[in-house]
């Protein structure tokens, strides 16, 4: 392996080692449709964009996991599902007026 390939060019988010779980996993489904929504800035360029279509893909796939997790989560789970799926659905019809 070459220097050059070792190094971390600066468009390379840092690695960050943690433990991947359930409300990680749906908080990063969350974090992009925000970041679609235009309301949290994308990380890779600092910029905020909007894409509705994105947002509300983002949004569907979050319903789906509720859907099919229906009756495996823990409670705590259970709630972050559905509050994160309604404040999406509130910031999309929001952002979607101002289209």
């Amino acid at each position: 392996m070459s220097n050059q390939e070792d190094k971390i060019s600066p468009k390379t988010p840092p690695k960050i080692e943690r433990a991947i779980d359930f409300s990680t996993f749906v908080f990063s489904l969350g974090s992009a449709a925000l970041i679609n929504l235009g309301i949290a800035p994308n990380p890779l360029n600092n910029k905020t964009e909007k894409n509705l279509e994105e947002a509300k893909q983002n949004i569907d796939l979050l319903a789906i996991l509720q859907d099919k997790t229906k009756g495996n989560l823990t409670p705590d789970e259970e709630k972050l599902m559905s509050n994160l799926l309604h404040s999406l659905r509130m910031h999309f019809i929001e952002e979607n007026k101002k289209s």
